[in-house]
């Protein structure tokens, strides 16, 4: 059994051979749960990030237009009509 000592801050040190057992780095999100015989941390899961290109392939699938080819015109055009659609209300 190792001891540590609560800060006056509220900090606990966690000795460095449970950290480097449990490969816990400065940095590293615990989840703390009170438990009937004291406290339980756990590591907080950490979602994957997708790289760059495929996280902007994914954002242009959802946002993708499947309609029909629109000019600059056609949308300027719609862009007008709403606009003086709001304004009439």
């Amino acid at each position: 059994m190792q001891l540590t000592l609560l800060s006056s801050k509220g900090q606990v040190i966690i000795p460095k051979a449970i950290r480097e057992a449990r490969h816990w780095h400065a940095g590293t999100r615990l989840e703390v749960k009170e438990t009937a015989e004291g406290l339980l941390l756990k590591p907080v899961q950490v979602h994957q990030k997708a790289p760059l290109p495929q996280g902007l392939a994914a954002i242009r699938n959802r946002i993708a237009y499947n309609g029909p080819i629109r000019s600059v015109e056609d949308m300027t055009d719609a862009l007008l009509k709403e606009a003086q659609r709001r304004g009439s209300r």
